[in-house]
């Protein structure tokens, strides 16, 4: 990774030894059942780099609070607390599914009087067929494959306090929007916000998404590691969609192997490369953690913005 100025680039070695109070509040099972399929995470890993990362987060949050308290002194008015919202982006198969379920686990139990809801932006995807009308299919995870308004909408309704929010439910075995299923997200205290566009550019020019987060994470890794983990990823989905006639990867799973493997490497060089060289990695900078993937999906650094 490029070193950049404005981040403190801190080795693993040293990051584990920033907060080391108190239990690991997960168990293994409970680990090997959160993680995305193919990711590879440890308890080790829970203890070394996210306990000391949930530390860091209640910091921002204190802040967040105080400033919000000293604007109610201010305008001598009871200003109710907003949720706290956190964004974690990065590329297709880096792992940053299971980052943002570890995270809404551990800060879940580590704050226990919090409540802490997770989204992905895959939600706000616009129906396949939607972009088969707009001859855009092939750019799906493409900025303009996504209801940006919406998601903006909606973070504003979060930080507004609205209840009982209503958002589109997405499938990844069918890989489409589901008809008539929604989450519901109740004025949680922390919201994560997970999805490859989360730190993108603005739907307009006005408002960013990133606007609305007070705590950003950029999940990183070279670009030839990320394709390997995304062919790896694509293999264990064959693995089982064999078996599910009505999964999207289904004629893929029940044809020759070698066959689904070129049209797999396709999608990588022609789809998801172009899309995190041109519009995921430029984010990256907007981000306040940087965590940063090598072999084995083993975080060896961690960069955390100094302004």
């Amino acid at each position: 990774m490029k070193e950049m100025t404005n981040y403190y680039q801190i080795p693993r070695s040293e990051w584990q030894g920033f907060y080391r109070k108190g239990h690991t509040p997960l168990t293994q099972e409970e680990l090997d059942s959160i993680k995305s399929l193919n990711d590879r995470i440890s308890m080790q890993d829970v203890e070394d780099i996210y306990i000391p990362l949930c530390h860091l987060i209640h910091l921002y949050m204190k802040e967040f609070e105080s400033l919000t308290l000293s604007k109610g002194l201010f305008l001598h008015r009871y200003e109710k607390m907003p949720p706290f919202i956190i964004g974690i982006a990065g590329s297709v198969a880096v792992g940053k599914s299971t980052t943002a379920r570890v995270l809404q686990t551990l800060l879940d139990r580590l704050f226990s009087r919090r409540k802490v809801q997770l989204i992905t932006t895959d939600g706000f995807l616009h129906p396949n067929k939607v972009l088969e009308e707009r001859g855009i299919m092939n750019r799906k995870g493409f900025p303009e494959s996504y209801d940006m308004q919406k998601l903006i909408h909606f973070l504003d309704e979060v930080k507004s306090g609205k209840p009982n929010i209503e958002i589109p439910m997405y499938s990844h075995s069918v890989y489409d929007i589901i008809d008539d299923e929604v989450e519901i997200i109740d004025r949680p205290d922390i919201l994560i916000v997970e999805g490859i566009n989360t730190l993108q550019l603005p739907a307009n020019e006005q408002i960013y998404v990133s606007d609305f987060f007070d705590f950003s994470i950029f999940v990183d890794a070279d670009p030839e590691l990320i394709e390997k983990w995304y062919l790896e990823r694509f293999e264990s989905l064959l693995d089982t969609a064999f078996q599910d006639p009505s999964n999207y990867y289904y004629n893929l799973a029940t044809g020759n192997r070698k066959d689904a493997l070129k049209v797999a490497k396709n999608v990588w060089k022609t789809i998801n490369l172009v899309n995190l060289t041109e519009y995921i990695l430029p984010t990256r900078s907007r981000a306040d953690i940087i965590l940063h993937k090598t072999l084995k999906h083993t975080i060896d650094e961690v960069h955390l913005r100094k302004y």
